[in-house]
């Protein structure tokens, strides 16, 4: 394979659209998150998540990209909302950075 399957590509670019126009999971996210995100390391750590958590069936499909999505939401308010709990804890494989 030379390029991401054209669903994988698609999963990135609503994943990019939703986050950045502030509509990714806004049940969970009811706050203008944007502007904590203005640091390098937290959009690598978004990014990071996304790419760890979605997962390509053997036909190039994506098969949880609403699952990648509602962990990195998890993730901003964790890190907006001291008290929020995420659940399930993140696992090390999801935060880890390649």
């Amino acid at each position: 394979m030379t390029h991401l399957p054209t669903d994988v590509r698609a999963a990135f670019r609503l994943f990019a659209f939703y986050l950045r126009n502030g509509t990714l999971d806004v049940d969970l996210l009811g706050f203008d998150y944007w502007n904590a995100l203005q640091h390098g390391s937290d959009l690598e750590m978004v990014f990071a998540i996304f790419s760890n958590v979605l997962e390509v069936d053997e036909h190039g499909r994506t098969v949880n990209d609403g699952d990648a999505q509602y962990r990195v939401a998890q993730w901003i308010r964790a890190r907006q909302d001291p008290s929020y709990v995420v659940d399930p804890p993140f696992e090390p494989w999801e935060t880890e950075l390649h």
